[in-house]
């Protein structure tokens, strides 16, 4: 994504464009694995030495409330953050920690129709996410 882009996905969310919002939105960008906040702030510390700590944490708040970023939090309670807001699911590896996307639209279907049978007494349901638990195959990556 260019600089261009961050601008715009800030104007979008009625944020104003700035630096530090923009380092961090690149560092979102490119760090593709849910980073953790202190990850993020590394990534934006080590390209932008000025931006202050506080105001990386800050950011990444004002995000995840603007509904620009989720929170993803591991079996380990560890926060971490997700910039693709696309409907989709975990896949976590217990050894490793990574955690990868997992799209697929017929696993979406059958979770709604299930939860709209269901029909959960006070209780409305906004978004239905898996997170997956298991290891990946290390021999094929």
């Amino acid at each position: 994504m260019t600089k261009e882009k961050y601008g715009n996905k800030l104007k979008d969310s009625n944020l104003k464009v700035t630096p530090q919002r923009t380092a961090v939105l690149e560092a979102l960008d490119n760090l593709k694995d849910h980073p953790t906040a202190d990850k993020i702030k590394e990534y934006v510390v080590k390209n932008n030495p000025n931006i202050a700590v506080g105001t990386i944490y800050k950011t990444l708040e004002t995000f995840v409330e603007k509904g620009m970023v989720n929170r993803v939090k591991t079996e380990e309670g560890v926060m971490r953050y997700d910039a693709i807001l696309d409907r989709h699911h975990h896949l976590y590896c217990e050894e490793t920690k990574r955690i990868e996307d997992f799209f697929d639209d017929e696993l979406n279907e059958i979770l709604i129709k299930y939860f709209e049978k269901k029909k959960i007494s006070n209780f409305a349901i906004k978004d239905i996410k898996l997170q997956i638990i298991g290891t990946f195959d290390s021999k094929k990556n």
